[in-house]
């Protein structure tokens, strides 16, 4: 309980620095807590994370794609971006977040079908390529949102739309149902929702229909790029290589490989700033910086 205040705390001190940082200027906080952003969404149902959704940004020279970011299973914006998407606002970038796939007590999301969920990231690209004249995007999604993207740049024409995929963990070669179990633990109220509730479980269990029709022809597309970015510890993900891809135009990252003192697994993944410094280097090579190797928390971040 006392950790539930300290989150709820923290969020709340994290909005009004950001109210502070917006009016002077200044960057955004970017919060590596896990903790803390279960506490902000649960402040802000339905709402959008710090940088996030401002209609009016336009791409710039140095950053021309817009990033639109995708959750994962049972999570929703705020809880999977509350750390990268004030990170990506702060370096440059015009960010986008959605919900989808349903949403369960307010909290949970993301758990409907996954082709269905595809064509509502077909909508949301169209939507921020039209607002901001860009010709393509970047997606970064987590989990669910790392692998659904696949689906619709192979059968969606999305691969005229995006230039560069990273995923975070992402399932794409799918998991087990004791894993998507291991996941809903962490959401309150996700449980009841594992199984015939939740769709998008049973499409993401290793060999399933959608699974195998996703990777049949190969891991990628033609044309576009593809980071993966994944914990050893992954709990969720297993094997955790089962994240990684194959073929062309392909890079995959494995953090502990970065630093060793990295001990995050599938739940901190997106409030890690060692995670944050290779996606930013994924996205923009050409301005790349070394890892600040120093110790990360599973299920926490840092």
């Amino acid at each position: 309980m006392r950790i539930k205040r300290l989150a709820a705390a923290l969020a709340v001190a994290s909005s009004c620095l950001a109210g502070s940082a917006a009016s002077a200027g200044a960057a955004l906080p970017v919060v590596y807590n896990f903790p803390t952003a279960i506490a902000a969404s649960a402040l802000q149902p339905g709402g959008s994370p710090l940088g996030a959704n401002d209609w009016s940004c336009r791409p710039s020279a140095a950053h021309p794609r817009p990033v639109v970011l995708v959750n994962g299973t049972f999570a929703n914006q705020i809880t999977s971006w509350n750390a990268f998407s004030p990170l990506l606002k702060n370096d440059g970038y015009c960010v986008y977040t959605f919900n989808y796939g349903g949403m369960f007590l307010g909290q949970i999301g993301a758990y409907g079908s996954i082709a269905a969920s595809a064509d509502e990231l077909k909508t949301e690209v169209t939507k921020v390529l039209a607002s901001t004249g860009a010709a393509k995007v970047d997606i970064v999604g987590w989990s669910q949102g790392g692998m659904m993207p696949r689906y619709y740049i192979k059968n969606l024409g999305g691969a005229s739309k995006v230039n560069h995929l990273v995923g975070l963990a992402p399932s794409n070669h799918g998991t087990t149902l004791s894993g998507l179990a291991t996941l809903a633990g962490y959401f309150p109220g996700a449980l009841p929702l594992v199984g015939a509730l939740c769709p998008a479980c049973t499409d993401q269990v290793k060999g399933s229909p959608f699974i195998t029709a996703l990777n049949t022809g190969g891991d990628t597309v033609p044309g576009v790029r593809y980071t993966v970015i994944q914990s050893k510890y992954d709990e969720v993900v297993t094997p955790y290589t089962s994240a990684f891809l194959s073929g062309s135009n392909v890079t995959n990252i494995t953090i502990q490989d970065k630093c060793f003192l990295d001990l995050g697994e599938h739940l901190s993944m997106t409030s890690d700033h060692i995670v944050g410094r290779a996606m930013l280097n994924a996205l923009d090579p050409a301005t790349a910086r070394s890892t600040i190797c120093s110790p990360i928390v599973p299920a926490v971040g840092g």
